[in-house]
C-alpha cells in the first residue's frame, strides 16, 4: 500500500508562545510519522507565525534517543522492563522509607517542561501533594519565582500576573527580556518581533533596557545599557523623579490603592539615595537620561513596562518584580488598555475582589532555614537538603521533567548528591545529566501523543484565546497521567495496582465540590457526582479540562448558560477561540483581604535597606549574565539535530576593553569562575564583541551535556560549558529564586 498522508493542526507546546501548527502525517505501513511542520494560517492567535523550535517538533517526537519503556538502572548498567515490573520495583524501595515515617525523607522537583502539558499541570501537584513534604522544589526558583511573589503580595494572587498589552500600547519598556529571541516569558504572544514593529509602524516606541544589545534591542527604538542586578534601582529612581515632579496619577486605581504615600516618604526621604544623580553612575545610565524616560512613561497615552529573567533571576528578583508594577501603577497605566493588563483565561476559576491574601513561610528548609514560598523551597537547597544528616534527610527524589543538574546552581555538587539517594525516579523521555542518576526512569509518551491546552499560558496571553488540540498519534503505553497517578497512588501506600483512574476521581470531585459550594461559579449549588457523569473527554486531563471550563468564567455551567463553553465546543474550533482583547478587571480580580492593591508591601518595605546596602557598595570588576537562544529552551531541546546546530551557541562573549585587560583574544580558550570560589569554574571560548556593555560577559544557560552515561547522542556531542559550574548557590531572600544574573566572575585565558 502506497503512503498516505494527512494534515492535522495543534498548539505547539515548546515555548509560551503558543503558536498554531499545520502537522504532515505520513503513514507508511503500521509506521506514522511527522514528515513536514509549517505554521497554522488558521490559527486565530499566531496566523502562522512559527520559529525554528515548532519546525522541529517532528523531529524532537521522533527522535530515536527518546525512551519507549521504562529502564531500572543496575550498578552503571540499565534494564528495559515492562511498566507493571517499574512500577513494582518503585514500590519496593519506597516501602521502607515510608514505615520510617519520615515524609521529609520524600521530595519532588519539577522541570519546566510539566507547565507545557496537561497532565503536568493537572497530575503533577496531586503527586506532590501526597508527598506530604515540606522539600518541594521546581524550575520555578530559577526562573520566575519573584514575578508570584509581586503579584502575590500586591494583588493577593501569585497568579494574577499583568501582561503588556503590546497590539495597543504607544510606549513599550523591557527590562531584562529578549523577547525576539525567547518568544517571549510571562508575556504569552505569537511573533513578539512582529508586534514590535507593529509598535514602532503606528507611531510608538520601544525601549530595552539590557547589559548585552540583544536581537530585541535591535528591533527597539533605544538601547539602555544597564548594569546587571541594578534594575530595582533604576525604577525606584524613576518612581522618586514622578513623585517629584508631581507626576505621579493612578487614575480610577487610586480609590482602591494603599501604600502610596508611604512610597513617597521611603524613596525621597532618603539623602537622595534614589535620586538620579545617586544611581545614574551604579546602573550605567546618565542622571539626565533616567528622568527623562520617567517623564516619558508619564507623558505617554498608553505605556506598559515588562520585565523578565535577566531582572527576576538577581539578587533583587522580587523588588525588580515589584518596581516593573510600580511604575504602571504610579503613572496610571495599570490594568487600562495599552498598559500592563490581566487575561481571562476560559478555565479561570471565579474571582470576588477579595481573598485570604498571600503567605510564604508556613514551613522552612532543614539546612538553611529559607521559608517556603507557593509550597516550594529553593532549588539551590536541594543538594544540602539530601547531604546534610539529621531527621528530615531527602532518601529518596521524584524528578518529573527536570534537569537540574544543567539548570540549577552548583549542579556539579547537586550531581554528586543525588548519588547518594536511596531511591530516585525520573518521568522523563531522556537519559540525561541528571536522570542518568535515577534508579528507575519512566518515559512519558511524545508530543504529538497527548492532548494540548495550555492551562497555564492563556492565563499570561496578550489577548484572550484559547485553543485544544487532541492528540495527533495514538500511543500504546500509559498516558502522563497515568504514570503520575500510578506513582501517587503508590506513594499514598495504596500498592503498585491501584487503578489510576482514582486519581481523576479525586481531582474532579474536588474542583466540581468548590465550584459547587462558590456562589461566584456557574455551577453553584449543583450536584457534584450529576455535574461529573456529564464530563466529556478521551483521558483524564480531557475530563478535567472539560470541568474547568465549563465552570470557567465563560462556561456553560452545566446547564446554566446553555450558551456558553465545554471541551467540545472549544474542540469544534480548531484554529482557537480570540476572544478579544484585554479588558480592565481591577477591582473584580483582587484577592487581597481588604480588596485593595497593596503598593507597598510589608516585606518589600523590609528589603529595602538591603538594597541600599549594595548600592553603597556594589561589585566591581566582571559580572556574569545569561542569554537566550532562538533555537533553544533551557537544556531540553539541544538532542534535535537542526536545533543544536549552529554558531556562537555557547561562547563567552565579553567587551573589547575587558578582553584586552585580561590578555583574551577573540575565539581563544578562556576559564571562567566565580569570583567567590575559584574552583568553581568553566572552560569556555571567547567571544570578543562590544554587544555585552564593559563589565559584563554572557554565558547561556541549560549546556553541558557531555557527561558520562548520558544517552543523548547529538547533545553529548555538542557538549558545552554547564554555567551553573560557575553561578552559586545565592537567592533573593523573598521568593527564594537564584541569583543567576550579576554573579561576580574572573575570566583568564588558557595557555
Amino acid at each position: 500500500m502506497p503512503p498516505t498522508e494527512r494534515v492535522v493542526t495543534r498548539t505547539c507546546p515548546l515555548c509560551e508562545a503558543t503558536c498554531g501548527l499545520r502537522i504532515t502525517l505520513r503513514a507508511n505501513g503500521d509506521a506514522t510519522r511527522a514528515v513536514k511542520v509549517a505554521g497554522d494560517p488558521g490559527d486565530v492567535f499566531s496566523k502562522g507565525f512559527i520559529c525554528p523550535k515548532g519546525a522541529a517538533l517532528g523531529a524532537l517526537h521522533h527522535d530515536p534517543d527518546r525512551l519507549t519503556r521504562p529502564r531500572i538502572r543496575e550498578g552503571d548498567a540499565w534494564r528495559e522492563v515492562g511498566w507493571d515490573e517499574a512500577f513494582a520495583y518503585i514500590d519496593a524501595k519506597l516501602r521502607p522509607i515510608l514505615a520510617d515515617g519520615d515524609r521529609d525523607a520524600l521530595a519532588a522537583y519539577a522541570g519546566n517542561p510539566n507547565v507545557h502539558t496537561l497532565a503536568g499541570m493537572i497530575y503533577g501537584p496531586a503527586l506532590r501533594r501526597s508527598l506530604g513534604t515540606r522539600n518541594l522544589y521546581s524550575a520555578s526558583t530559577v526562573d520566575q519565582m519573584p514575578r508570584h511573589v509581586a503579584s502575590g503580595w500586591m494583588y493577593g494572587d501569585p497568579d494574577r500576573i499583568p501582561v503588556p498589552d503590546l497590539d495597543r500600547t504607544d510606549l513599550l519598556y523591557i527590562f531584562g527580556a529578549n523577547p525576539a529571541v525567547s518568544n517571549g516569558s510571562l508575556a504569552t504572544a505569537p511573533d513578539w518581533p512582529g508586534r514590535i514593529r507593529a509598535i514602532r509602524e503606528r507611531g510608538g516606541r520601544v525601549v530595552v533596557f539590557d547589559p548585552r544589545r540583544t536581537a530585541t534591542a535591535g528591533l527597539a527604538d533605544a538601547h539602555h545599557a544597564i548594569r546587571p542586578g541594578t534594575d530595582a534601582a533604576l525604577m525606584l529612581s524613576m518612581a522618586r523623579v514622578l513623585f517629584e515632579a508631581g507626576r505621579v496619577g493612578l487614575g480610577r486605581l487610586a480609590d482602591i490603592t494603599k501604600g502610596v504615600d508611604a512610597i513617597r516618604g521611603v524613596i525621597c526621604g532618603g539623602p537622595g539615595d534614589f535620586a538620579p544623580e545617586r544611581i545614574g553612575p551604579v546602573c550605567g545610565i546618565a542622571p539626565d537620561d533616567i528622568r527623562r524616560l520617567a517623564l516619558d512613561l508619564a507623558d505617554a497615552p498608553r505605556a506598559a513596562v515588562y520585565g523578565r529573567i535577566g531582572t527576576q533571576a538577581a539578587r533583587f528578583g522580587t523588588l525588580a518584580a515589584w518596581t516593573v508594577d510600580l511604575l504602571g501603577l504610579l503613572t496610571g497605566h495599570l490594568d487600562t488598555p495599552g498598559g500592563a493588563m490581566f487575561p481571562r483565561a476560559l478555565h479561570e476559576r471565579p474571582v470576588h475582589g477579595r481573598g485570604r491574601g498571600f503567605r510564604v513561610g508556613r514551613r522552612h528548609g532543614r539546612v538553611a532555614g529559607d521559608p517556603e514560598v507557593r509550597g516550594e523551597l529553593p532549588a539551590v537547597r536541594l543538594a544540602d537538603e539530601i547531604t546534610t544528616p539529621g531527621p528530615g534527610r531527602i532518601r529518596a527524589l521524584f524528578v518529573v521533567a527536570g534537569n537540574p543538574v544543567l539548570s540549577v546552581p552548583g549542579g556539579d555538587r547537586l550531581d554528586a548528591a543525588l548519588a547518594q539517594l536511596e531511591l530516585m525516579v525520573a518521568v522523563d523521555p531522556y537519559l540525561n545529566a541528571t536522570t542518568r542518576r535515577a534508579h528507575v526512569i519512566l518515559p512519558p509518551p511524545g508530543p504529538l501523543h497527548r492532548p494540548h491546552y495550555d492551562l497555564a499560558f492563556y492565563t499570561l496571553s496578550v489577548r484572550d484565546v484559547a485553543r485544544f488540540s487532541p492528540p495527533a498519534l495514538p500511543w500504546a503505553g500509559p498516558s502522563e497521567a497515568g504514570i503520575l497517578a500510578r506513582l501517587t497512588l503508590l506513594v499514598l501506600g495504596m500498592g503498585p495496582k491501584a487503578d489510576p483512574a482514582l486519581v481523576e476521581q479525586q481531582i474532579v470531585g474536588h474542583l466540581l465540590g468548590k465550584a459547587a459550594a462558590d456562589p461566584a461559579s456557574p455551577a453553584h449549588g449543583r450536584d457534584p457526582r450529576a455535574m461529573a457523569a456529564q464530563l466529556r473527554g478521551e483521558s483524564g486531563p480531557e475530563r478535567v479540562l472539560d470541568a474547568l471550563i465549563r465552570t470557567g468564567p465563560r462556561g456553560e455551567g452545566f446547564g446554566a448558560d446553555p450558551d456558553g463553553w465545554t471541551l467540545a465546543r472549544l474542540a469544534a474550533a480548531p484554529g482557537g477561540v480570540d476572544f478579544g482583547p484585554l479588558a480592565p478587571r481591577l477591582p473584580a480580580s483582587l484577592a487581597t483581604p481588604d480588596g485593595l492593591i497593596d503598593a507597598f508591601p510589608d516585606a518589600i518595605r523590609g528589603d529595602l535597606p538591603r538594597l541600599r546596602a549594595w548600592l553603597a557598595d556594589p561589585p566591581d570588576g566582571l559580572l556574569l549574565i545569561g542569554r537566550r537562544h532562538l533555537r533553544s529552551n533551557n537544556s531540553w531541546l539541544h538532542n534535535v539535530p537542526k536545533l543544536a546546530r549552529g554558531r556562537d551557541r555557547f561562547t563567552l562573549r565579553i567587551h573589547p576593553a575587558d578582553a584586552a585587560a585580561r590578555g583574551v583574544a577573540d575565539g581563544a580558550a578562556v576559564r571562567l569562575s566565580a569570583r567567590s570560589d575559584a574552583e568553581a569554574a568553566v572552560q569556555a571560548t571567547a567571544q570578543v564583541t562590544d554587544e555585552v556593555m564593559r563589565g559584563v560577559v554572557s554565558l547561556p544557560h541549560g549546556w553541558g551535556h557531555a557527561v558520562e552515561g548520558s544517552g543523548l547522542s547529538v547533545a553529548s556531542k555538542v557538549g558545552g560549558p554547564n554555567v551553573n559550574r560557575v553561578t552559586q548557590p545565592v537567592v533573593d531572600p523573598l521568593s527564594g529564586n537564584a541569583a543567576l544574573n550579576g554573579v561576580p566572575v574572573e575570566v583568564r585565558p588558557i595557555g
